[in-house]
């Protein structure tokens, strides 16, 4: 009888890990929202001005997007970041700064979708557009539609709770306008994006 009780607490308790590791999983029709940080690395040779070489200094920002997966593996991420500022310098001079708000559309794979894994990697690829504001007196910085990719996991810490962290890749394009002029260069730059944070699912 002792046996059997053992083997019983054994068999229930067994039962009860299975169900919370299932409980970590990915699973069709979970709903999560992120919020983070990341530091935008944008390279070398992000354009030019009037024939001279343009640069966009790195910057960091505060991150946030949802997300929702249509089955266990395959997922949909709209994501985007607060203004972040980045420095200029055209041929080597500072000439002030300019904002960069960046929304991303991501379609998401989870390889371990619907598996019991407290880690959830994933990776996605989409759209990214990018929006300029606050350039210097003079300058306008037209709107960018470009490719993105990213790579990112999750660790389950609770059901609903997560550590996240993600990297990913964009092509921006955008043309640069002088009042009465027209366009008198572009940005050219793809800037990689290494962050960080917490994904709560529902």
């Amino acid at each position: 009888m002792s046996n059997m009780k053992l083997i019983s607490a054994a068999v229930i308790t067994a039962g009860f890990a299975l169900a919370s590791q299932a409980a970590l999983a990915y699973n069709a029709g979970d709903v999560f929202v992120r919020g983070g940080v990341a530091q935008t690395d944008t390279g070398s040779g992000n354009g030019n001005v009037a024939g001279d070489s343009l640069s966009v200094d790195d910057a960091r920002g505060l991150t946030f997007g949802v997300g929702y997966l249509f089955t266990d593996k395959v997922g949909i991420e709209l994501n985007s970041s607060e203004e972040v500022e980045h420095d200029l310098s055209v041929a080597g001079s500072g000439v002030g700064s300019i904002d960069r708000m960046p929304v991303n559309l991501l379609l998401n794979y989870y390889p371990l979708g619907g598996l019991d894994s407290r880690v959830q990697p994933y990776v996605g690829a989409g759209l990214n557009y990018t929006h300029f504001s606050s350039e210097p007196s003079g300058f306008s910085v037209d709107e960018s539609y470009g490719a993105i990719a990213q790579a990112g996991v999750d660790l389950a810490i609770t059901q609903n709770i997560m550590l996240n962290g993600y990297v990913s890749y964009a092509d921006v394009n955008a043309d640069i306008n002088a009042s009465g002029i027209g366009k008198v260069g572009e940005v050219d730059m793809e800037p990689v994006t290494i962050g960080g944070g917490i994904t709560y699912r529902f």
